[in-house]
C-alpha cells in the first residue's frame, strides 16, 4: 500500500503539525519502502479532542449499532485480506504463509467476535434493588507494538469501540502501515468520524504526548514492561485507568508421562513463530531429568527444520539485542545446541533459530526476555522443582503443561502464577482472557474479560 503523508483524525486525512517523517524500512532486505508523519503534541491533541467531542454521540450509540459498524469492519478486513498480508509481510519481514493466517486471520476472527459481543455484552443488570449500568470509559488512548501489530490493533480498537468509548491509535513506528491500512478500514465500514483516530509517530514523544494527554480517560497499551512501568507512574499520578499487556518468560512444563516428541515439536514451533517476536512465547521449556538428554535432541533437529522459515528480527536494534543475549548465554555457561549469534544471511536482520541446553534457573537467558527465536531447555528433579522453576521469574504471562491426561496437567497449571496455560496443546480462543501476572501486566485483553476493561459501573438504587 501507499503510505499516507497525514494522520486520520475525526474521519479524514490530515497534514501532520510537523514536518518530521518517520522511514518505513523491510528487514528482509533493509530497503525503504515508505515515510509516514512523526506525529507531535499538537497532532496528539487535535486527535484526543476529535475523539472527545464524539463520545457521547459514540456512546449513546444502542450498542446493536455498534456492533453492525464492528461487523462492517470486520468485512472490509476480510475483504482487504491479501493487502494486509502482504503489508505486513513487507514492513515486519514475516513469512507470506504467516501473514496470512495468523497477521490478517486473527484480527479477522478478534473483530467478528467482539461485533457478537457488542450485541449481546449485559450492558444493564438487575441486584436486588439496584440497576447496574456499564458504561464506556470515555475516550482511550492505545498504544500498539510491532509484533503482532494489525492484531495489536483489533484487540483494543475493537472492544473499545463496541463499549462505547472513542479511540486515539499510536502505533509503533516499526509497522506504521498497517495501522493506516486498519484506518482505511475503519473508515470504508462507516465507523463516524472522531470515534477512530489514527496518529503515527515516535513513541517517546507522540506515544509520551497520548498516555499523559488529560483529556485521555484510559490508557491501553501493549510493549515492554518498562515502558509499561512508566505509563502506569503516569496514569497514576493522573489517577487514570491504565490496562498494560508486558513482558513475558513463559515456561513449557513437560511431566514425564506427556508424549515427548509431540511437547518438544508443538514447544519449538511455538518460540519460532513470528521469529520468536512473541511476548507468550514458551521460552523455558522445562524437562525431567531423566528426560532430559532426549529432549534437547529432538529440540536441536526441530530447530534446524526452521533455518529457511522464518522471517528476520524487526530491525537491526532488535537484531544487535537477540545476538547479545545468545552470546551472553554462552558467557554463562549454557551449553549451545542449535543455531548461535551468527548472522545466517548477508542482508537482512535475521538470527539462526537457537537452542540452549544446560540452561540454569538463574541465568540471564531464563530470567530476562529475549525477543527472538531462542529456546532455553532446563531440567528438574520433580514437580515441585518443576513448579519453583516455572513461576521463578518476574513474568507471568503464558505457559504450557503437557502429561497423559488433562487432568494431570490441568493440577500443575492451577498452580502456575500465569494468566493463561495451554493444556497438551490447547487451541487459540479468541473469547478467552489473554493478560499476565506480577510484571507482564494489568488487564485483560480479548472476549468479554477484553470488553469490560473499557467499562465503569453505575448502580442505581430503587
Amino acid at each position: 500500500m501507499k503510505a499516507h503523508d497525514g494522520m486520520y483524525i475525526d474521519g479524514a486525512w490530515r497534514p501532520a503539525g510537523g514536518g518530521d517523517t518517520i522511514a518505513v524500512v523491510n528487514p528482509a532486505d533493509e530497503q525503504v519502502i515508505g515515510h509516514v508523519p512523526a506525529g507531535t503534541a499538537e497532532d496528539v491533541d487535535a486527535a484526543v479532542r476529535a475523539a472527545r467531542a464524539a463520545f457521547p454521540a459514540w456512546a449513546a450509540t444502542p450498542p446493536a449499532e455498534r456492533a453492525a459498524r464492528i461487523a462492517a469492519l470486520r468485512d472490509v478486513l476480510v475483504a482487504r485480506k491479501d493487502e494486509i498480508a502482504e503489508t505486513v509481510t513487507a514492513e515486519l519481514g514475516s513469512p507470506a504463509p504467516f501473514s496470512q493466517t495468523v497477521h490478517a486471520g486473527v484480527p479477522i476472527l478478534v473483530s467478528g467476535s467482539y461485533a457478537e459481543l457488542a450485541a449481546t455484552y449485559p450492558f444493564e443488570e438487575k441486584v436486588g434493588n439496584s440497576t447496574v449500568y456499564a458504561e464506556p470509559v470515555g475516550v482511550v488512548g492505545a498504544i500498539t507494538p510491532w509484533n503482532y501489530p494489525l492484531h495489536q490493533i483489533v484487540a483494543k480498537v475493537a472492544p473499545a469501540l463496541a463499549a462505547g468509548c472513542t479511540v486515539v491509535l499510536k502505533p509503533a513506528e516499526d509497522t506504521p502501515l498497517t495501522a493506516q491500512l486498519f484506518a482505511e478500514a475503519v473508515d470504508e465500514a462507516g465507523v463516524p468520524a472522531g470515534v477512530f483516530n489514527l496518529v503515527t509517530g515516535l513513541g517517546p514523544v507522540a506515544g509520551q504526548a497520548l498516555a499523559e494527554h488529560a483529556d485521555v480517560d484510559l490508557v491501553s497499551f501493549t510493549g515492554s514492561t518498562a515502558v509499561g512501568r512508566r505509563i502506569g507512574a503516569t496514569a497514576g499520578a493522573a489517577v487514570k485507568r491504565v490496562a498494560l499487556e508486558l513482558g513475558g518468560k513463559s515456561a513449557n512444563v513437560i511431566l514425564p508421562s506427556a508424549d515427548l516428541a509431540k511437547a518438544v515439536n508443538v514447544g519449538v514451533a511455538n518460540v519460532m513463530g513470528n521469529s520468536g517476536q512473541t511476548c507468550s512465547a514458551w521460552t523455558r521449556m522445562l524437562v525431567h531429568t531423566s528426560q532430559y538428554d532426549e529432549a534437547v535432541e529432538l529440540a536441536a533437529a526441530a530447530a534446524a527444520k526452521y533455518g529457511d522459515r522464518i522471517g528476520p528480527l524487526v530491525n537491526a536494534k532488535q537484531q544487535a539485542r537477540v545476538r547479545g543475549y545468545i552470546e551472553k548465554g554462552v558467557e554463562e555457561g549454557a551449553r549451545l545446541v542449535a543455531g548461535g549469534a551468527e548472522t545466517p544471511h548477508d542482508r537482512g536482520y535475521f538470527v539462526a533459530p537457537t537452542v540452549f541446553a544446560d540452561v540454569t534457573p538463574e541465568m540471564t537467558i531464563a530470567q530476562e526476555e529475549i525477543f527472538g527465536p531462542v529456546l532455553s531447555i532446563l531440567r528438574y528433579e520433580d514437580e515441585e522443582d518443576a513448579l519453583r522453576i516455572a513461576n521463578g521469574t518476574v513474568y507471568g504471562l503464558a505457559g504450557a503443561v503437557w502429561a497423559a491426561t488433562d487432568e494431570e496437567a490441568v493440577a500443575f497449571a492451577r498452580r502456575m502464577d500465569t494468566g493463561q496455560v495451554d493444556i497438551n496443546g490447547g487451541r487459540f480462543n479468541p473469547l478467552a482472557p489473554f493478560g499476565g501476572y506480577k510484571q507482564s501486566g494489568v488487564g485483560r485483553e480479548l472476549g468479554s474479560h477484553g470488553l469490560s476493561e473499557y467499562l465503569q459501573t453505575k448502580s442505581l438504587q430503587f
